[in-house]
């Protein structure tokens, strides 16, 4: 039978680097390694001084070469210890993790002022500070969304899509040639693809999976330009939500060119793939939705993706829902 450390072992499972040797390196090393319970499991230690590091056992090669390192092992987390004069190194390693979807976790110096940082855990005696907040790590809260995901999706399901679709998919239909579902890859939790499903709006093409969809588009048809301003369109998104690879709330999921695209221009693009992505979402909410014609655009939209994350709350989700269905009854100049 499973002791309670071994339950809390089994759904907190996390496989680590640690960058920066010294005295706080070895000792967090070897706090992982004695107290498997907390869930946690070190690969080992980098630093671009080799004698820096007690255990050499452990020492797995410099800075440069660890977040490659985490990708190619499968590294959950990293705990960076180097300390507060490496800003730069720190800095770009941050922003590595970020585009590798890989938490990062930085570790104060015991000497050092740490001024309200986001969010703080202990480790035995050693403080860890991760870089922001981060709600639904805690799994009580995503047991909460997940169980209001399913409830809210299932009433649309049983008393809205039910009877609508057959009217939708007749008028689909008889515009133009097709079939009534629009099934598009798209990037998901932790990048991982899933197919994202929608009802046609557009005629049948061959740049439905490179190009957005732009004002006044050609390829729209007219039962589609409505579904499109009225959102009906993404309707069958509510069965992606109970199959569990998108939410109610959350960021919206991007056509893989575009994660590409904009994951080599935008540092934090990569981030908002720590949640499910949503039917609809903060950014939506805020008018940062449509075509996004510039990287700015795109870093706003980001932006609001990154602060849902940090912000996150049930109350907030519920929000969210409440500002939708409100834009659908008033009109979103930016839904086309």
């Amino acid at each position: 039978m499973l002791t309670m450390a071994n339950r809390y072992t089994a759904f907190n499972n996390h496989t680590v680097i640690i960058i920066g040797g010294g005295d706080t390196g070895y000792e967090l090393h070897d706090f992982f390694r004695k107290n498997p319970e907390r869930g946690y499991s070190s690969l080992g230690v980098f630093d671009d001084v080799p004698e820096n590091v007690k255990d050499l056992k452990s020492y797995l090669g410099s800075t440069d070469v660890s977040i490659n390192y985490a990708v190619t092992f499968g590294a959950d987390e990293i705990f960076c210890t180097l300390p507060g004069t490496a800003l730069e190194k720190i800095e770009q390693l941050m922003l590595e993790a970020d585009k590798n979807l890989i938490r990062f976790r930085l570790v104060p110096e015991f000497d050092a002022e740490v001024k309200r940082p986001p969010y703080i855990q202990y480790f035995g005696n050693i403080p860890v500070i991760s870089i922001r907040p981060d709600p639904l790590e805690s799994r009580f809260n995503r047991f909460i969304k997940r169980v209001f995901d399913i409830v809210f999706s299932l009433c649309v399901i049983v008393f809205i899509f039910s009877w609508l679709l057959p009217i939708l998919a007749i008028l689909i239909k008889l515009e133009s040639k097709g079939p009534v579902f629009f099934v598009q890859l798209r990037s998901g939790l932790n990048n991982r693809t899933f197919k994202c499903y929608k009802l046609r709006s557009m005629r049948v093409n061959d740049d439905a999976d490179k190009k957005q969809a732009t004002r006044d588009d050609e390829r729209i048809t007219k039962i589609g330009g409505w579904l499109r301003r009225t959102s009906l369109d993404e309707l069958p998104q509510f069965f992606n939500v109970l199959l569990g690879n998108m939410s109610v709330v959350g960021p919206r999921p991007h056509m893989l060119t575009h994660t590409k695209q904009y994951s080599e221009l935008i540092d934090q693009f990569m981030v908002r793939h720590f949640l499910n992505p949503g039917i609809t979402g903060w950014a939506q909410i805020k008018g940062l939705r449509g075509e996004t014609k510039t990287t700015e655009a795109m870093l706003k939209r980001v932006e609001a993706d990154v602060w849902y994350l940090e912000n996150w709350s049930f109350l907030l989700d519920l929000k969210i829902v409440f500002l939708t269905v409100w834009n659908y009854v008033v009109g979103d100049e930016n839904a086309f």
